[in-house]
């Protein structure tokens, strides 16, 4: 039986979609076919079709994962104040919801390790995804006057990753708040985003 290239799209997208949150769970390096194409209803054969091996999958995958993240993040970008928006994309990124949405918030503070361990297409994939959160930070910084916005969105991001991921990683639910609070207050008062909300 022949499928439509519409069926063949849509099959092929739910499992990137089961990829990425078996990437998010267990890593890249542990991603099981098999067990990704049953859950989705098909068998291993049929992983054929639609990618040439697993680093294909999973280095799709990746896309999958961050183009996720950024649908939730758009209204962001769409308030035209760039205190606003920064403001609100730190209120995000910092809160205990995100911390605690491993499986659908942003990749980095989960999977950065694994990846840096990854082969290179692969890393060169997260690398994108990275390189496209710090262009969409270096908007509003660049309306904030900083000379080099980009390299401003990276030191940023670096912070932003490193306090999610830190409070992620302590045992104590205190100590995990902590971290989240001084981050975002630290970044709060670099940036002048008191009074924006």
């Amino acid at each position: 039986m022949r499928y439509s290239t519409e069926h063949k799209a849509a099959t092929r997208e739910r499992v990137l979609k089961e990829a990425a949150k078996e990437i998010r769970e267990r890593g890249p390096d542990n991603v099981a076919v098999a067990g990704v194409m049953a859950r989705v209803g098909l068998t291993h054969g049929g992983f054929y079709a639609h990618f040439a091996s697993k680093d294909a999958l999973v280095k799709e995958a990746i896309g999958t994962m961050f183009a996720d993240a950024r649908k939730r993040t758009e209204r962001i970008d769409a308030n035209g104040d760039p205190r606003a928006v920064l403001r609100a994309y730190v209120d995000f990124y910092l809160s205990p919801a995100h911390r605690d949405s491993r499986d659908r918030g942003c990749p980095l503070p989960t999977l950065s390790g694994d990846f840096a361990r990854s082969q290179p297409a692969t890393r060169d994939r997260f690398g994108a995804g990275v390189d496209g959160i710090a262009s969409r930070l270096a908007v509003p910084l660049a309306a904030l006057g900083y000379a080099d916005a980009q390299a401003e969105s990276h030191a940023l991001l670096a912070q932003l990753v490193g306090g999610v991921a830190l409070a992620r990683a302590v045992g104590d639910p205190a100590l995990s708040d902590a971290m989240l609070a001084d981050t975002h207050a630290s970044i709060v008062a670099r940036y002048g985003l008191e009074s924006a909300q």
